[in-house]
């Protein structure tokens, strides 16, 4: 912007999830992940799920729709030319609670393992969206609850579409 006058915008994404995102394969967020480990479990009959870490990490997940918004509000911003801005969800969530949530979703109680060696990142992480409020008056406003639910019956539908031997989004 200061070099050559062309309007930047820099917003800091925060944990992106929802349908037509990366759901296995392992590069997949933990809302997806988990959405596919609940359905592996219920499909296989194996009513346990192994969980990275200890379960008590927590973050906060932003639903693609408020991405896109929120990408389009920022661009349309002169205010925020050359200014970073987070653009994530403030509702904080541990991964246990973010499991409980998939769990009330596809209607069923897992027995959870622990792998204590797996990555597990840092304890917290979670978007300050004082900024972006103050700005644009709008912030994320998706509850996980809604978005895991979209989110959940599409990875169920790949899955299944996986099984039958259909072409699917990974």
């Amino acid at each position: 912007w200061a070099e050559r006058g062309m309007k930047t915008h820099i917003a800091r994404f925060h944990n992106v999830y929802g349908p037509n995102g990366t759901w296995d394969g392992g590069r997949e967020k933990a809302p997806a992940a988990l959405c596919r480990k609940v359905i592996e479990a219920i499909d296989k009959k194996e009513m346990n799920i192994t969980i990275w870490g200890d379960g008590t990490p927590t973050r906060s997940f932003m639903y693609i729709d408020d991405c896109v918004k929120g990408i389009d509000m920022i661009m349309h911003c002169d205010e925020l030319i050359a200014t970073p801005i987070n653009l994530g969800s403030s509702e904080l969530v541990s991964i246990n609670e973010l499991l409980s949530k998939v769990e009330k979703i596809a209607g069923v109680k897992l027995k959870r393992h622990y792998d204590l060696d797996a990555p597990r990142g840092v304890a917290g992480r979670n978007s300050d969206n004082t900024f972006i409020q103050k700005v644009l008056k709008w912030e994320p406003n998706t509850t996980l609850d809604q978005g895991l639910a979209a989110t959940y019956k599409w990875i169920k539908k790949q899955y299944h579409n996986r099984k039958k031997g259909k072409r699917v989004v990974e």
